[in-house]
């Protein structure tokens, strides 16, 4: 007989911003929740470090606000993209719909703050629990199999979401396997640094050829560098990190003067990287993805982390809006069409307008021209600058558009 332990409403897979930013809306509205989290944190995570302003305002809602300023974040009041020869553009935080500044804060910080508040919400958090299986029937995802050491358990739920970032565990279950797989054309490395020029209070965008990369300062007087290299020149450098940030990054006249002295104050992390873009946001008949696992946004806008917490909240809205019998998502097919059209309205645009960018910035030559451009004109910038954050750089709140009726969705969404 099954126990009723491992029933729940709503299964999560992945413990990072996205995956607890779900757990927590939904735990808060009485849903009950597994939140299942491959590692044990809190661990280190290759990301830029940068959260931007308007993550604020997530924070608040998910009532962790205090614990993240606890952590003693820096303050980052603007960022200044640089191209190879040493041109640069500014980006003040403040543009992005709030006064308050960017922070600088680590991913073992932060997501271990964010994981042990949605446990306080209620969700049930199991750490070194991996997915080893889904429990599909009548082409319906009924569930998961976890395995937390050599102990595997099935868990059931009529909704799962998969927050697995990047590696999107649960959606790859669901695909079939490459014959022939292609090496990922990119790497990307991540690492915490001593003895860095980079500027006070200030990200720093460096573009070279095949890549680019920032670096800023976090919590504790470090700084963290996290770049992306082409696969090639990161072969060329017999896949030293050091090497690769030495004689890659270093390539812009910015990078080569604030690195000159950078030593290494943690290990060095890397991952291989596909591409960008979005993914299928419902896969399946009871499957959602949120953060990565649904898109994964060009790093260089700063935004990837607004976004995970936007998608974690855009999800539980519309499950809750399931559970609770509202219209629209009576059932999980409404369910799966409310989702996906309230995600394409929500992170579309601002996909295609980062689309357009990656393209200027990965062409020799074209991203000192978009310098010189952008510098040039206050006004364009600032457009630019709001396009990558959709309607929440204008002071409408994109979550609440997961009921939106009409064009207008400002005016007309529904409070969730």
């Amino acid at each position: 007989m099954m126990s009723s332990s491992s029933r729940y409403d709503v299964i999560i897979a992945g413990g990072g911003p996205a995956g607890a930013s779900a757990a927590t809306h939904l735990a808060m509205r009485g849903a009950r929740v597994l939140l299942a989290e491959q590692k044990k944190f809190p661990r280190p995570k290759l990301c830029g470090e940068f959260i931007s302003p308007e993550c604020a305002l997530h924070f608040e809602r998910l009532q962790v606000a205090d614990q993240m300023f606890a952590a003693r974040p820096a303050t980052l009041s603007e960022t200044v993209f640089y191209s190879r020869k040493g041109s640069s553009v500014r980006v003040p935080s403040s543009w992005f719909g709030s006064t308050r500044m960017a922070l600088g804060l680590s991913r073992a910080e932060m997501d271990e703050r964010l994981l042990r508040r949605a446990a306080a919400a209620g969700a049930h958090v199991l750490e070194n629990a991996s997915v080893s299986n889904l429990i599909i029937d009548n082409g319906c995802l009924r569930g998961v199999n976890l395995k937390q050491g050599t102990a595997e358990t099935s868990y059931y739920a009529p909704i799962t979401i998969d927050a697995s970032g990047r590696a999107r565990a649960l959606t790859r279950h669901l695909l079939p396997r490459r014959k022939n797989p292609q090496r990922p054309p990119m790497i990307a490395f991540k690492a915490h640094l001593t003895g860095t020029g980079v500027a006070a209070a200030v990200c720093e965008i460096y573009f070279y050829r095949g890549g680019y990369g920032g670096l800023s300062s976090i919590e504790g007087g470090l700084s963290n560098l996290c770049f992306i290299a082409s696969a090639r020149d990161v072969r060329a450098c017999d896949a030293d990190p050091d090497r690769v940030m030495r004689e890659v990054v270093c390539q812009n006249q910015r990078a080569r003067f604030t690195l000159e002295h950078a030593r290494t104050h943690s290990q060095w992390l890397a991952v291989s990287l596909e591409g960008f873009g979005r993914h299928e946001v419902a896969p399946a008949q009871g499957l959602l993805a949120v953060g990565d696992a649904a898109s994964f946004i060009d790093p260089f806008t700063g935004s990837g982390m607004l976004m995970a917490l936007e998608s974690g909240e855009l999800a539980a809205a519309a499950i809750s809006d399931y559970l609770h019998a509202k219209a629209p998502a009576k059932s999980l097919a409404d369910l799966r069409h409310q989702y996906a059209a309230a995600y394409h309205q929500v992170f579309d645009s601002r996909l295609r307008v980062c689309s357009f960018i990656r393209r200027a910035a990965f062409v020799p030559g074209l991203a000192e021209v978009a310098i010189h451009v952008f510098a040039a004109s206050k006004r364009l910038r600032r457009r630019l600058a709001h396009a990558t954050r959709g309607r929440a750089a204008a002071g409408c709140d994109p979550v609440r558009v997961a009921a939106v009726r009409g064009d207008d969705g400002c005016a007309q969404a529904r409070g969730s």
